[in-house]
């Protein structure tokens, strides 16, 4: 197959796609197509009621009947403004309804997808699906596809007069269409390719953005201001270039059709003036073809500012549709099991598992944890601890082995209820715009902001939170940046216990916060791990050393397992020499099960 049937099958592909978000709004498209049609209709009739005008009364001294011609122009003048206002709002009205749920539907997806999708995908490529290559469908659905059909139209009925009136000046108008054909084909090889160049360098200038925003303390630190503006400034020039490509063919391709609009004209006044001359043409009929052939071209221009919408569309639909068509590596089992009352009893079953084919990060992982126990996981970086929670919440499935969750196999329960059961506490706090109790209780209306606020009273955080303008209604900024390390990683702690979650998970949850916050945070988690299975991640051993079990990795693989106290006395061990290089002579209290 040729890549021209290649092209066009894909542009088949995407328009057949693109009409099932229009599908919920065909009857206002069909509507829309009718209102086009019918202002097409008096938009064309002006130059025959012209002809009429001149050859049949204007000629013959009838100024009764011309006037009955002035009062149809007015009207067909009048009908079709109407007709176009009430059309344009209609078109943008289910043009911008056709956008909405297409970008609902992307950001379902997106938030739908395996966490393994975004660790391949910078935030600023996601964000330009989500935004600028929808908005790019806006002309195209707003008013594009019933003015396209509208502007055809147009075409058939300037035909249909002319034909009626002479078929010889309408085959002389018309001879220079193979120009306008050629050329207009040869536009479209071009800026085709020149389209999804644009839509690339605008993903790649918005990733660069968004990463340069994250990272601009650093940036700033470093100095290295003057680094980055040479890479932005190489970025903004590939899609300037990319752009430029587009201007360059338009501005050869609309002189072209100008040019073959005129040569149309020329033709039709050399050959139609002559049959005038000889009493063959009338003069009616000559200025009635003199209009149509400037109406004629400018519906053809208006294809070609259409296809050049089309063209745009595509380009950003197929990225649309890539995003759509993402397979979901974690998903649902097709018959689900349920846990009627969780108990929180964890099992690793020789879980091995990679990143990526040529990496294993866990290699043979077995070990439980029984109802109500903490368990402890420590570790040299990239030993495979964070890897551990990530599998048993199901961020990424596991290569080989089993992990159950109250004697069932995780995968075979469903997404949200398997991780209903879990509360989770980050080395960095997840915090969004939004007000403080928002923060806290996510929205969900079970949770009660007495709740909330005595449950910040127990662990002191009201005491910073009532002295914020508002108090639990204060406006966080981004991130939470508003607020001290601390302070954003108690409302986290605060969010976990409202929770009430059968399994508590802290990943480094106090790595980044103040001595004085730290012995808050330390009593927060007294509380929380009170009563329910507990995983623990740390590299400051003097926070587990009271769990009732430490699994100690090294290279993906669990080495040592025991008690603080037990590892301890290992003399060897991969534990003790973590707590000797951590406090050298200082002596940490053993576990009671030391």
């Amino acid at each position: 197959m040729s890549n021209k049937q290649n092209d066009n099958a894909v542009d088949t592909h995407l328009l057949r796609r693109l009409y099932q978000f229009i599908k919920p709004y065909r009857w206002y498209v069909a509507l829309g197509i009718a209102l086009t049609l019918a202002a097409s209709f008096l938009g064309t009739i002006r130059p025959k009621l012209t002809q009429v005008a001149v050859d049949d009364y204007i000629r013959n001294n009838d100024f009764e009947g011309l006037l009955w011609i002035v009062v149809l122009l007015i009207g067909a003048l009048v009908g079709e403004f109407i007709l176009l206002v009430i059309n344009t709002y209609l078109t943008r009205w289910f043009g911008q309804g056709t956008l909405f749920n297409m970008r609902n539907a992307v950001f379902k997806k997106i938030q739908s997808l395996h966490v393994q999708f975004f660790d391949k995908n910078p935030i600023g490529r996601l964000i330009t699906r989500t935004t600028s290559d929808i908005e790019a469908l806006s002309d195209l659905l707003s008013d594009g596809v019933v003015n396209i059909i509208g502007d055809m139209f147009r075409i058939f009925f300037i035909l249909y007069f002319m034909f009626s009136m002479s078929w010889e000046l309408s085959l002389v108008a018309i001879s220079v269409l193979p120009l306008l054909f050629y050329a207009t084909f040869l536009f479209k090889a071009k800026v085709r390719v020149s389209f999804l160049n644009v839509r690339d360098q605008i993903a790649r200038l918005n990733s660069f953005v968004q990463e340069l925003i994250n990272g601009m303390a650093v940036v700033q630190l470093f100095n290295k201001e003057d680094r980055q503006r040479g890479k932005f400034r190489a970025i903004n020039d590939s899609y300037k270039g990319a752009y430029l490509d587009t201007i360059f063919y338009f501005a050869i391709f609309w002189p072209a059709v100008e040019i073959i609009a005129s040569l149309a004209m020329a033709l039709v006044i050399w050959y139609g003036g002559g049959r005038a001359i000889m009493d063959q043409v009338t003069f009616g009929i000559l200025l009635a073809f003199v209009q149509y052939v400037r109406d004629f071209f400018r519906p053809i221009r208006g294809l070609s500012e259409k296809f050049n919408t089309l063209q745009s569309a595509l380009a950003s639909s197929e990225r649309i549709f890539d995003v759509l068509d993402t397979p979901n590596e974690v998903t649902d089992p097709e018959t689900p099991r349920h846990i009627d009352q969780p108990r929180g009893h964890i099992r690793f079953d020789e879980v091995s598992f990679g990143y990526n084919e040529q990496e294993t990060v866990l290699d043979d992982v077995s070990f439980e944890a029984q109802p109500g126990e903490t368990i402890a996981i420590v570790g040299a970086t990239g030993a495979g601890k964070s890897t551990i929670i990530n599998l048993l919440m199901r961020f990424y499935d596991i290569d080989k082995g089993k992990i159950f969750l109250d004697g069932v196999d995780i995968r075979e329960l469903t997404l949200e209820e398997l991780r209903s059961n879990f509360a989770l506490v980050l080395q960095e706090n997840a915090l969004f715009s939004g007000t403080i109790m928002d923060n806290i209780t996510l929205g969900n209306p079970e949770i009660s902001e007495e709740k909330v606020i005595k449950t910040a009273r127990s662990v002191e955080a009201d005491r910073f939170i009532n002295k914020l303008p508002g108090g639990f209604n204060f406006e966080l900024s981004e991130r939470g940046a508003s607020l001290s390390m601390g302070q954003r990683q108690l409302i986290c702690f605060i969010r976990a216990m409202v929770y009430d979650p059968t399994i508590l998970v802290l990943d480094e949850a106090t790595s980044n916060i103040d001595s004085e916050t730290e012995d808050i945070v330390n009593r927060v988690c007294d509380q929380l791990m009170e009563d329910r299975t507990s995983i623990v991640i740390a590299h400051r051993l003097s926070t587990i050393h009271e769990a009732d079990q430490i699994l100690v990795m090294h290279k993906g693989k669990i080495r040592e397992k025991g008690t603080h106290g037990e590892l301890l006395q290992k003399e060897k061990g991969i534990y003790r020499k973590l707590y000797e290089l951590q406090y050298k002579e200082e002596l940490i209290p053993t576990s009671k099960s030391a």
